[in-house]
């Protein structure tokens, strides 16, 4: 909203003070950055004290982990703070008329939106087993049912999955050198005549492309069109494909940011490392200048997305103030499932959803740990009997306390992890 007043104030020939910063995306992401940051510290105490007077305390399950009953009565549903840090930096900075900054506004809203209800009725579930004087144990199914938040994931892949494929808006710029128009096409789907962009004082042509590109790591080309996986015949029908694409990669992440959400600030800090890795590809595909010294491609109005992220790593480095071991505060479904969805959905938009296994290892091995234990267990006990695991607890990070460790220590080599995960991933952009 900001924005959009100063550049009124601009069309009408007022000048202020500072208006003109308003123009450069730097300076508007790093008010995004520290605006999010007093939002989070600033309102994040009041936010756990309300928690505190309605009573809004986690419920601890007997697992014998270390620690476990000091987290007994703390705040959740802090993700309210995230979910407020993220969307107020984003109203008032970011350019609304852009398509992918309306689209990560939804996706937050939607989000966040699936995971509060979820909260709610486990927190309603507790307080009237309170109310009965019946003991109440966590895990018992109080909350949304598991096919709801799945269907919620699906419905917000099918509205990113047609606005990414369908969208006027949403083109990739081609360059064309010493190729035709004809030759290009015969390559790609051209929409519109070509344009000329100046680039350090050089004429440059560029075609809009409407196909679904991303970026494959290690080979040459550095791109894939998911076109090629259909047959020739059925290329027309590309978009279902794609939406289903989508739509698991949305749910895996969301899941996985869930599922990794166990220790004391381990979400929270993983997400604002990926979270900074995303605004490296967001600002460097959306900058022509960079795009043409990376050899990568180029997305006009992809930019501004970096304001979104920017706000969204404040608001998760401003969390963890109060999410840090010992936590104050836990984000619950609330922050963790729109944590992984906006992950998800920020790294399909910029391309590089075949890089998330890199930069979202953390996340990755998490869920596998809980499906390797599960499925090995049934298999274990349907052949011999008896079930055995493979690891002392899934998820890996409660393995890792079962074997003594920290969990401090735990969280902090999670997030050395992430950090080389997230630098190798950037690295994979001149690797190929």
């Amino acid at each position: 909203m900001l924005y959009h007043l100063f550049e009124w104030l601009k069309q009408t020939g007022i000048k202020l003070p500072g208006g003109a910063l308003f123009q450069f995306i730097t300076f508007r992401v790093m008010l995004a950055v520290l605006l999010s940051l007093v939002i989070t510290m600033v309102f994040g105490k009041r936010l756990i004290n309300y928690l505190h007077k309605m009573q809004v305390g986690e419920s601890v399950r007997e697992l014998g982990l270390a620690g476990e009953q000091q987290k007994k009565g703390t705040p959740t549903m802090g993700g309210i703070i995230i979910i407020v840090a993220i969307l107020l930096p984003t109203l008032l900075l970011a350019n609304l008329n852009k398509v992918y900054i309306r689209l990560m506004i939804f996706s937050t809203i939607w989000l966040g939106l699936i995971g509060f209800i979820d909260d709610y009725l486990k927190l309603r579930a507790k307080r009237i087993a309170m109310q009965q004087g019946v003991p109440y144990k966590k895990g018992d199914k109080d909350g949304l049912a598991g096919w709801f938040k799945i269907l919620g994931q699906v419905v917000l892949g099918i509205v990113v999955a047609f606005t990414l494929y369908f969208s006027k808006s949403v083109v990739v710029l081609r360059e064309a050198i010493g190729q035709t128009p004809v030759e290009l096409r015969e390559k790609e789907k051209i929409v519109g005549d070509s344009s000329i962009r100046m680039i350090d004082g050089v004429a440059h042509k560029f075609y809009s492309v409407k196909t679904p590109i991303t970026t494959i790591p290690f080979v040459k080309t550095h791109e894939f069109n998911y076109s090629k996986l259909m047959p020739e015949s059925l290329r027309d029908y590309t978009w279902i494909l794609y939406t289903l694409i989508v739509i698991f990669i949305i749910t895996a992440v969301s899941n996985g940011a869930n599922i990794t959400d166990g220790l004391d600030g381990l979400a929270t800090g993983v997400s604002a490392l990926i979270g900074v890795c995303l605004g490296v590809f967001a600002y460097t595909s959306g900058n022509i200048r960079f795009a043409e010294y990376l050899n990568i491609m180029y997305i006009p109005n992809l930019g501004e997305l970096s304001i979104y992220i920017g706000a969204l790593i404040g608001a998760c480095v401003g969390f963890l103030w109060y999410n840090a071991y010992p936590a104050q505060v836990f984000m619950g479904d609330t922050g963790s499932l729109t944590l992984g969805g906006v992950i998800a959905a920020l790294a399909i938009i910029v391309r590089k959803e075949l890089l998330i296994p890199i930069f979202c290892a953390v996340f990755l091995v998490e869920v596998l740990s809980v499906s390797i234990q599960v499925t090995y267990f049934k298999y274990t006990k349907k052949k011999y009997g008896q079930g055995k695991r493979v690891f002392l607890m899934s998820p890996l990070h409660h393995h890792y306390q079962k074997l003594g460790y920290n969990e401090s220590k735990i969280v902090t080599r999670f997030w050395i992890v992430t950090i080389l995960c997230v630098v190798f991933a950037i690295v994979t952009l001149k690797i190929r």
